[in-house]
């Protein structure tokens, strides 16, 4: 885990900064995208002990920023190796760090900034690992980018047509399906060996379909086992009446004067 930085006098913490700009994401589709790719990793960053990941809040790295006033949040952002703990924004000065992966959402009137201003930014002065950008209106207007030596380079498509974060070890992939009632192409998680990181829906709807898979299982069990103990009931039954034959014709053997333990 990086150690966070000490905190200059001059500049504000985290309590004393704005969050956000109070402007809501483009559409209920970019909207929508968003929460699909923060919901589905906060499902798998249950299982580290570190890490943080947030969306359409600032991130704060440099007093000249803070004067200008003129850069707002990317639209989702990853960070390993950091407490898991409530942010108000990304204060790099407080976390000792940037965000390892950063996603822009394109829209028209944000993507000529996205492409270039917003990814010079991540590039030279957040210096961040990773960046990607996605249109959800335009799912082949998608691109990722690794920090090498400084400047980013693209990253290619591997077999599966994925983009593969090397930071996180899953990868990005286009997936058509229906998300909280909306069918398009979505942007989302994947571990490298091909399985969807889930989102809540998924999770919860696997959960009834278990249960309810385990309640039809225990009720096959009850009912074999009720079968069981009918069909032992029906030997028994079948036992003391072959016994009560038997008993029978031994008297009738007697009475003809015939010893039934000599036949």
């Amino acid at each position: 885990m990086v150690a966070p930085l000490s905190i200059p006098l001059s500049l504000p913490t985290q309590d004393q900064l704005p969050g956000d700009d109070g402007v809501p994401m483009e559409t209920q589709r970019h909207k929508l995208q968003m929460d699909i790719l923060i919901d589905t990793l906060l499902s798998w960053l249950e299982a580290r002990e570190d890490g943080y990941v947030g969306g359409n809040m600032f991130v704060y790295f440099s007093a000249a920023q803070l004067r200008n006033q003129d850069f707002k949040g990317p639209d989702f952002f990853a960070v390993l190796g950091v407490p898991k703990q409530e942010r108000k924004s990304w204060v790099v000065w407080e976390e000792g760090k940037a965000p390892d992966v950063i996603v822009e959402l394109l829209s028209e009137s944000t993507q000529q900034q996205d492409k270039t201003t917003k990814k010079d930014i991540y590039q030279d002065q957040l210096r961040v690992p990773e960046y990607f950008w996605y249109d959800p209106f335009n799912p082949e207007d998608w691109a990722g980018f690794k920090l090498q030596n400084g400047v980013y380079q693209p990253l290619e498509l591997d077999e599966r047509e994925r983009l593969i974060s090397e930071r996180l070890s899953l990868a990005l992939v286009r997936w058509q399906g229906t998300y909280k009632g909306v069918e398009t192409v979505w942007l989302r998680w994947e571990t490298l060996e091909g399985e969807l990181l889930a989102t809540p829906q998924e999770i919860a709807t696997e959960a009834q379909q278990e249960a309810a898979q385990a309640q039809q299982e225990a009720a096959q069990a009850q009912q074999q086992a009720a079968q069981a103990q009918q069909q032992a009931a029906q030997a028994q039954q079948e036992g003391t009446e072959a016994r009560a034959r038997a008993d029978r014709l031994a008297e009738r053997l007697r009475a003809m004067g015939i010893d039934p333990e000599a036949i």
